[in-house]
C-alpha cells in the first residue's frame, strides 16, 4: 500500500513519513511546492541513511493520487487542503492528525474549530471520504525517532468501521504503538482539547508523557 501525506513537510507530516517508511510502506510526502517536498525527503534519508527508507517526494495532488492519505498540515489548513484534494481521496479512507491549539503565555489552550473538531471540519470537506483522527496527541518528536519505541497508546475515531480498523492495522505496526478503537469522530473533540494537557504536561515537568491506558488486554 502506498501512503501519501499532504502537507507533509511539517515536523507531524515528516515524522510520520519516517516512522511508516521505516515499517515498510512506500510514502508519497506531499507539499504545495515539489521542491519543498523534495528537501525534506533529502534530510530525512541523510538523517536516516542505513535504513533506506522508502519516501518519494510530490506535490499535495501526487500524494492525494495514493490508496491511503494522511492530512498534515497546521490546523487551520486542514479543511482547505481537504478541499483542494477532494476528486482524488473520493472513496478513500483519509486520516487526520491536527489539533486547534493556541499558547497563551506559558499555557496550551485548546481552540473550537468549525464544527467542533479539525477532523469533523475534514469530513465535512471531503463527504465522499471515510476520515479518521488520530495521533493528534502523539508529539513529533517523539514519532520522527526511529531508534526509540514510540510506547504510547494510538486513540483512533471515525464513523466508519473499515477506516477504524485499517488506521489500526498501520499505526499498530509501529514498535511500541497500540491501536485503540475509541468510536465515533464525535470523540475527536476531547481527543484534540486533550492534547494541549498532554503538551502543558511536558512544559512544566520538562519531560515527555505518553498516554496509555490500563485495564485493557
Amino acid at each position: 500500500m502506498r501512503i501519501g501525506i499532504v502537507g507533509g513537510t511539517g515536523p507531524a507530516g515528516s515524522a510520520l513519513a519516517a516512522r511508516l517508511a521505516d515499517i515498510g510502506y512506500e510514502v508519497v510526502l506531499g507539499s504545495r511546492s515539489k521542491y519543498r517536498s523534495m528537501e525534506v525527503v533529502d534530510a530525512l534519508i541523510e538523517r536516516w541513511p542505513e535504513r533506506e527508507l522508502d519516501v518519494l517526494p510530490s506535490d499535495n495532488i501526487g500524494a492525494a493520487e495514493c490508496e491511503f492519505v494522511v492530512i498534515a498540515t497546521p490546523w487551520d489548513a486542514a479543511a482547505i487542503t481537504a478541499r483542494s484534494v477532494k476528486d482524488q481521496v473520493r472513496g478513500k479512507v483519509v486520516v487526520t492528525m491536527s489539533n486547534a491549539l493556541a499558547r497563551v503565555d506559558d499555557e496550551f489552550v485548546p481552540l473550537i474549530p468549525p464544527r467542533g473538531s479539525v477532523a469533523a471540519s475534514v469530513q465535512s470537506s471531503l463527504p465522499d471520504s471515510k476520515v479518521a483522527a488520530t495521533l493528534q496527541h502523539v508529539p513529533a518528536q517523539e514519532l520522527g525517532n526511529l531508534d526509540q519505541p514510540l510506547d504510547s497508546d494510538i486513540l483512533i475515531c471515525s464513523d466508519d468501521q473499515e477506516a477504524t480498523e485499517l488506521v489500526a492495522e498501520i499505526v499498530g505496526k509501529i514498535p511500541g504503538a497500540r491501536a485503540l478503537d475509541c468510536g465515533n469522530l464525535s470523540n475527536a473533540t476531547a481527543i484534540e482539547a486533550f492534547t494541549a494537557v498532554l503538551l502543558q504536561l511536558n512544559t512544566r515537568y520538562q519531560t515527555r508523557v505518553a498516554l496509555k491506558l490500563v485495564g485493557l488486554e
